[in-house]
């Protein structure tokens, strides 16, 4: 049993996927519990991959984001392997500090302050910016690094700093800006 936040079908829209249609599959709890996240962690229930798989064929979209609150407390190869016979492309969004299991084809690293990381392998490198230094992320083994506004609050200060260090881009939240799921 897993413990689901809830399933839904929208666009991706955040970081390099952003305007991909997918099948979001948000996870209830998380470990850091981060003041700017747009989860309940404690609301949920528990599902059975079969009910999860039943859910999920119900969109057309190749694409399943694993999301959360943190998606690494709940997931294991054998959940990844069961999406991708169902022809599935499997992402996860995480804050890094669990171990994944190494068949999801794209990770998202959310690395937040204070957090210890424990992946190694990532595609990309997302920091929801709030004034930090973010040249400490600069290194972390990713092929694309997104500075993405806090809540769309601070989307002045993340485009400078994104103009300072060019080696990011500026990544919104664009179903928030286009008022979609």
């Amino acid at each position: 049993m897993r413990k689901i936040n809830e399933i839904f079908y929208s666009l991706q829209g955040e970081g390099y996927h952003t305007g991909i249609p997918a099948v979001f599959i948000r996870f209830s709890g998380c470990n850091l519990k981060c003041s700017f996240c747009d989860t309940h962690h404690e609301e949920g229930r528990l599902m059975s991959d079969d009910e999860i798989m039943e859910e999920v064929r119900k969109y057309p979209a190749a694409t399943v984001i694993l999301t959360g609150g943190e998606p690494s407390l709940w997931i294991d190869s054998e959940f990844v392997d069961r999406l991708h016979r169902a022809g599935k492309y499997v992402c996860i969004e995480t804050n890094g500090t669990h171990p994944l299991p190494d068949n999801i084809d794209w990770v998202t690293c959310s690395p937040k302050l204070g957090g210890n990381l424990r992946i190694t392998g990532m595609d990309e490198v997302k920091v929801v910016y709030e004034g930090q230094d973010i040249t400490v992320y600069e290194q972390l083994p990713a092929g694309h690094f997104f500075l993405q506004p806090c809540s769309c609050n601070n989307i002045g200060e993340t485009v400078d700093c994104v103009m300072h260090h060019p080696k990011w881009r500026l990544s919104l939240q664009t179903h928030k800006l286009i008022d979609i799921r």
